[in-house]
């Protein structure tokens, strides 16, 4: 089974990654909604760091949200078309730097055994970072179709990794 600090370098890239699709952009493509019924690249941004923020705090640390008036705007269990207007791109940008901080803190708090049942968290992190790393991905296809179908704008080459493959069109670590 791969490292934690190897799959926390895979998180990294798939963020990089992310950041390669939307940071060239304008605040008015990051906000725009294709169709009612299509969420913003910057909702998806959003949604990313959520849900990564989410699942560290309910499987490894009771901490609270760094943005909590976020937290309904990017759940992803509300339809496309009430999930609200989106706050303004630096504010989406400081919530992914806030929570990839503590991502890589609580999960090296794991890797360095510094928590309760390390051996057990040990596998549950090795789990949820490449859940983590597989829903950035996720996203990031979805990004990509709106940034090249609808804004026209060139893709980013794939990133490279011995752990990266395309299944179904979409990015997956595969390390499992």
């Amino acid at each position: 089974m791969i490292q934690i600090d190897a799959l926390l370098r895979e998180y990294d890239r798939a963020r990089a990654y992310t950041d390669d699709l939307w940071k060239d952009l304008t605040p008015d493509e990051v906000i725009w909604r294709p169709r009612e019924d299509f969420s913003a690249i910057g909702w998806h941004l959003g949604h990313q760091a959520h849900v990564a923020h989410f699942m560290i705090r309910n499987l490894t640390a009771a901490e609270p949200s760094p943005d909590p008036e976020l937290d309904a705007l990017m759940d992803s269990a509300n339809p496309e078309k009430f999930r609200g207007a989106l706050p303004a791109v630096d504010r989406l940008a400081d919530f992914r730097t806030t929570v990839a901080e503590r991502v890589h803190a609580r999960i090296g708090d794991i890797a360095a055994g510094r928590v309760g049942a390390p051996a057990q968290l040990a596998v549950v992190a090795t789990h949820l970072l490449t859940t983590l790393i597989n829903h950035e991905y996720q996203h990031d296809q979805w990004i990509s179709e709106v940034r090249a179908r609808d804004l026209g704008h060139s893709l980013p080459p794939d990133p490279e990794s011995d752990h990266l493959r395309r299944i179904d069109g979409y990015l997956v670590c595969d390390v499992l």
